[in-house]
């Protein structure tokens, strides 16, 4: 029996089927050790709940956490300060592998931007309505000498007349001014009017 063996460990058929048997175990177990190292088989760490943080400051939380981000959009909000992050992707909280990308949302600098629209000869009050529609959120209406009453003239900012097409923050505060129908005007009557009025009023004009 021992010759037999012997015998058939010497026949180069049997010792090359024997080495590619070994050498591809040995190579499974290499894949394996190595996909588990790779993946991090059973590691995993939280997201940082960075919110309200500008990005300098999050970036040590990734760091400790093993975690790298990317700044992928900017939104505007009032309430959350310029440049701080508003949004993670993962969310903060989930657990995820080592090294994994955060996807990081933040808050503009300035505020979003809009174009001024043609407002010449429209009644004020769809005038008004067309600016608010834009998103503007400060629009006063002024009262300046003029042959038509209640017909918008321009819009202003910080005593600028704005061309149509200009691009405005929405927060910037408009002046609407409008014929008063007088070619003179009194100077007490130059008041801004109320806009608090105009807005129960707006779906009228139509």
């Amino acid at each position: 029996m021992n010759n037999f063996f012997v015998k058939l460990i010497k026949n180069p058929y049997v010792l090359n089927l024997l080495l590619a048997v070994v050498v591809a175990c040995a190579l499974i177990y290499g894949t394996l050790v190595w996909l588990d190292k790779y993946t991090r088989h059973n590691e995993a760490v939280v997201v940082p709940d960075v919110k309200g943080l500008k990005i300098e400051e999050a970036a040590e939380f990734f760091k400790n956490n093993n975690l790298r981000y990317n700044v992928i959009d900017s939104v505007f909000s009032k309430d959350v300060d310029p440049g701080a992050i508003v949004e993670l992707v993962p969310s903060a909280g989930s657990k995820v592998k080592e090294g994994r990308i955060v996807f990081i949302t933040v808050n503009a600098l300035t505020s979003q931007m809009a174009t001024i629209p043609e407002v010449e000869d429209l009644s004020f009050r769809q005038a008004y309505a067309l600016l608010k529609a834009r998103g503007f959120e400060k629009v006063e209406i002024e009262y300046v000498p003029g042959d038509f009453k209640d017909l918008a003239v321009s819009v202003d900012l910080r005593g600028r007349t704005l061309a149509k097409g200009e691009h405005v923050p929405l927060t910037a505060p408009l002046v609407l001014k409008v014929s008063s129908g007088d070619a003179e005007l009194p100077t007490d009557s130059l008041s801004n009017m109320p806009v608090e009025s105009l807005d129960s009023e707006e779906e009228n004009w139509f």
